[in-house]
């Protein structure tokens, strides 16, 4: 019995060495070796269908000739011929499975291709297994492990994606990319490539669409100019350019400023943002006072990372910083975005987990100041071709990108594509304050009015800004916060307004205000209209006269401009709406009143310049049936006397 068995077990094991027996390099005859030898050439000389013939008379004659199979799968695969050189790799595995590890590279690498990203998975996976030498290789192998698996979940769970060009009004056949957008979504402005040469050009939007693009002649040059970022309120454009003259590096970064209707001659923005490396793509913050931006320079995590500077208390631009690891890698991170509601970061990246080439990336500001781990917008946003710069408009709803995928009617190598963004990947709610400031009596606009936006839960200066030529300021405005506004102008009354933000979660209405000042009497006697003005950033506890600290930004306004003004005297006024009995809103009006009076004189000003006086319910300005016109009723002012 046991003969037989172990004569069985010699025939089982003969049978299958014979079955497995294949033909490779080492072992093959003169005359394949000498053909196989002369196929590697012809592929090296990328004489493709020649070596392809070589291999195919190869293996017509010896279908076992395992080396030739894989030559053939890396030929077939290098003419992106995938699925026939998948076949080839299977094919030499089936000879055997354990002859080389690379096949399961190759294999993975080409199922990567075909998009069989589980397959591509285990094929890696399986290279690993092998525990091959080149741990170079082996952690290549693990990188992709890790992506395919990542683009397979990705490719399971697509996001909304319908990408739609811009009309020709804006691309063209030569080529659009890096879109920037006015924070009231009214001009946009680009870069266009014309041969070798770039451009910025804009377009307003008018009639409910986006005219014909111009040239931005005042910054065009015969030199390249490449991506810009504009601020909220349109005033003020920072961009990159590589220029002959007035250099620090490769690429550096420029300022020019809206004055009077025209830009100014650009000034280099110096050693503390440029350097001796390529520095470009800028994008400003909602409030000005930030500058991201994308460097090749030394001392940071990579090849190309995001850098930022701040503005300082005197104007200029601080010293950049790197935004660290979390932010940046060890590949190319750029094109950076920050959105109005400054803490939500948008960037492109090859080296964070991605589809593939490069993908774009949200990051959020933490309270502390640091960074999110960077998050896919998903697929089919990103796909394993590169992906464009990123745009999102004030709404955080429209977002804009370069694309090659336009049709041929609409443009050329690269368009500018708009999109309605996921809402998971949207930055915090923004909205802005538009004003024109102008003289209450005369109605022409002031310029060089200031406007000071308070967040009053911070009791921080949010932004500030000064009219132009045409009495016009916008600024905008993150939701979630409360805010006092204050306009002022040496020659005027101050203006306030207040903006409660704290609930609101959408931009259905931005504020367009129309701001009247009233001038201040030199005299008593060139008093020319007492018209009270609202202080709305006077608060008290409900149905009592104790003010909030909320309060103290305006009072010490009001206190500053008696200080300028000796000679002005004031009366403040207390009102209430008609909840309750007309007694009772008489005494809390008048107890307001004199809250406000009290607090100048406890400050320094001479009880002789004061007056109070509580009118009660009896002078409505709105409503008294809706909560808003109570709440309109229920206000403090000041008016000059004589």
């Amino acid at each position: 019995m046991n003969k037989i068995i172990l004569l069985f077990l010699v025939f089982f094991f003969s049978h299958l060495v014979y079955s497995q027996s294949y033909t490779t390099a080492k072992a093959a005859t003169n005359k394949q070796q000498k053909k196989y030898k002369e196929a590697k050439e012809e592929a090296f000389r990328i004489n493709y269908e020649e070596a392809l013939k070589i291999t195919d008379k190869l293996l017509k004659d010896d279908p076992t000739f395992i080396n030739a199979w894989i030559l053939k799968g890396q030929i077939l695969f290098d003419q992106k011929k995938l699925e026939a050189a998948k076949k080839a790799f299977q094919h030499a595995l089936q000879l055997d499975a354990q002859y080389s590890s690379m096949i399961y590279f190759m294999l993975g690498t080409a199922e990567m291709n075909l998009e069989n990203y589980e397959a591509a998975a285990k094929q890696y996976e399986e290279y690993i297994a092998q525990k091959p030498r080149d741990q170079r290789r082996v952690e290549r192998a693990k990188k992709y492990v890790k992506q395919a698996r990542f683009i397979a979940k990705m490719m399971a769970n697509p996001v909304p994606f319908d990408p739609k060009p811009l009309s020709n009004a804006i691309n063209t056949p030569t080529g659009e990319f890096l879109p920037a957008i006015t924070a009231d979504g009214m001009m946009l402005l680009f870069t266009r490539r014309i041969g070798h040469q770039e451009d910025f050009y804009f377009s307003k939007f008018e009639d409910g669409k986006w005219q014909t693009a111009q040239s931005l002649a005042q910054l065009n040059t015969p030199e390249n100019e490449g991506a810009l970022t504009i601020s909220a309120d349109g005033r003020t454009i920072i961009f990159a350019a590589l220029y002959k003259q007035n250099t620090v590096g490769n690429f550096d970064l420029y300022l020019s400023e809206m004055r009077d209707g025209q830009l100014t001659r650009p000034i280099n923005l110096g050693t503390k943002i440029n350097s001796g490396a390529m520095d470009r793509q800028p994008t400003l913050s909602g409030d000005g006072n930030t500058l991201y931006f994308e460097s090749k320079r030394g001392g940071g995590q990579g090849e190309s990372d995001i850098w930022k500077s701040e503005r300082q208390a005197d104007g200029s631009w601080g010293q950049a910083e790197n935004l660290g690891e979390v932010v940046n890698t060890k590949g190319i991170d750029k094109s950076p975005f920050i959105h109005a509601d400054g803490r939500t970061l948008y960037f492109m990246s090859n080296a964070h987990q991605g589809m593939g080439g490069f993908d774009l990336f949200v990051t959020r500001k933490q309270t502390d100041g640091s960074w999110s781990e960077p998050e896919n917008l998903g697929y089919p946003i990103n796909t394993k071709a590169n992906q464009g710069a990123l745009f999102i408009s004030l709404d955080g709803k429209t977002a804009y990108y370069t694309s090659d995928q336009a049709p041929p009617e609409y443009g050329g190598r690269e368009d500018i594509y708009t999109f309605e963004l996921p809402e998971k990947m949207r930055p915090d709610p923004v909205t802005y304050v538009k004003a024109t400031v102008r003289d209450a009596i005369t109605k022409r606009r002031i310029k060089g009015a200031a406007a000071e936006f308070v967040a009053l839960r911070k009791a921080s200066v949010h932004a500030q800004a000064k009219t132009d030529h045409k009495g016009y300021f916008l600024t905008v405005l993150p939701m979630g916060e409360n805010y006092a506004l204050n306009v002022s102008h040496p020659d005027y009354l101050f203006h306030s307004e207040n903006f409660e933000l704290t609930e609101a979660r959408s931009l259905d209405k931005p504020f367009e205000l129309d701001v009247f000042l009233n001038p201040i009497p030199k005299t008593p006697e060139t008093l020319v209209e007492n018209k009270p003005i609202v202080l709305k950033n006077i608060f008290f506890k409900s149905g009592k006269a104790q003010l909030l600290k909320a309060s103290l930004i305006e009072l010490q306004r009001l206190k500053r401009l008696l200080e300028d003004h000796p000679n002005l005297r004031i009366q403040i006024n207390g009102h209430t709406d008609n909840v309750g009995t007309e007694e009772d809103n008489l005494t809390l009006s008048e107890a307001r009143a004199k809250a406000v009076h009290d607090y100048l004189i406890e400050n320094g000003i001479s009880k002789e310049r004061l007056q109070y006086k509580g009118f009660g319910e009896s002078q409505p300005i709105a409503t008294n049936e809706t909560e808003e016109g109570r709440q309109n009723n229920r206000r403090t002012e000041f008016m000059v006397v004589k």
